[in-house]
């Protein structure tokens, strides 16, 4: 069945200019996909609900009105954004056993999935920032992080965004597609999807690689050195249980730090290296890149920020008590 259908993929790109292409569930599962699905869901739901509830929080709850609060409130809906970009061809694919989608829909996809990726190390950047003036320059940090200023660095991680994918999207339009175009995913990605074409991919490598550096190669750099100086802070701080309180304020953001960038340093690996890995692997660890930073962010911070924590049971016991009435 599964052959039937790749070769009528073949065929529709050897005679259409609209080239099709094949999403993939967990290979040699296939038959356990409506059970694999299950987990899938549970993870889904946690981290729909716990992003949303984080948000619905931040903005109703007066006192969470601060700098920090908001920049995770946007790191809450880069979440959502990734976790609603891939659930629909993953579930459709694991439900339905759907598995054709256009350059078109891949296009669309990628826009979303990549372009929610780009926000996310841009907010990550802009977490790593409110924790350095905080600590570091504490007496200035209501006069340097205003609304206004929050409000532009938010525009500037979006405009990043749209300047470096859209021009990398576009140009896979102007590729041909002229075989088996099976991807490795239940979803596209953009190296996944370039490795297929026929023609030359040279530019698109070019930009991609441009959008890399510009993203990654800065934000990377941005975080470590964000940390090193307030670790250099923190140490001249006399007093141990000071140096505890205040370097406990930063916990929170290395968890997501480091559950956004592990998987995606362990998925580049396995690319690059693992290729006599079983194609379960690298499909595995896929999704576990997309799905494991929008259902931990949630639980991290809620259990490391006593006044976000507070204000989410003020508002599971303001829900709970009219139900008991």
């Amino acid at each position: 069945r599964l052959i039937s259908k790749a070769t009528m993929v073949t065929l529709n790109n050897l005679t259409s200019p609209f080239p099709t292409f094949y999403l993939i569930g967990i290979p040699g599962l296939e038959g356990s996909h409506v059970w694999i699905s299950i987990p899938f869901c549970c993870l889904y739901a946690i981290g729909l609900s716990g992003n949303s509830m984080i948000l619905f929080v931040i903005f109703t709850e007066q006192s969470l009105h601060e700098p920090m609060y908001y920049f995770l409130s946007m790191l809450s809906a880069t979440d959502l954004g990734l976790i609603i970009s891939t659930m629909s061809t993953t579930l459709t694919v694991l439900w339905f056993d759907l598995r054709e989608i256009s350059l078109d829909g891949c296009i669309v996809q990628m826009f979303f999935l990549h372009g929610f990726t780009v926000i996310e190390t841009g907010v990550l950047v802009a977490m790593a920032f409110d924790r350095f003036v905080a600590i570091c320059d504490p007496l200035r940090y209501n006069t340097i992080l205003t609304n206004a200023k929050i409000l532009q660095i938010g525009l500037v991680i979006f405009m990043r965004m749209i300047v470096l994918l859209v021009p990398t999207l576009l140009l896979l339009k102007r590729l041909s597609f002229c075989k088996m175009n099976v991807l490795s995913h239940s979803y596209c990605y953009h190296p996944d999807v370039l490795k297929l074409a026929c023609s030359n991919t040279k530019p698109n490598s070019f930009w991609g690689l441009t959008g890399l550096v510009l993203t990654s190669g800065i934000d990377t750099p941005c975080i470590i050195i964000s940390y090193i100086l307030i670790i250099h802070s923190v140490l001249s701080i006399a007093s141990p249980t000071e140096q505890y309180k205040t370097f406990s304020t930063c916990v929170s953001h290395i968890g997501a730090v480091a559950i956004f960038y592990i998987p995606l340093i362990s998925l580049s690996l396995v690319h690059r290296f693992g290729q006599s890995a079983p194609k379960i692997v690298p499909t595995m660890m896929a999704n576990i890149y997309l799905i494991l930073p929008p259902v931990l962010n949630p639980v991290i911070y809620s259990l490391k920020t006593a006044q976000l924590r507070g204000a989410l049971i003020k508002l599971l016991l303001a829900k709970r008590i009219p139900m008991l009435g």
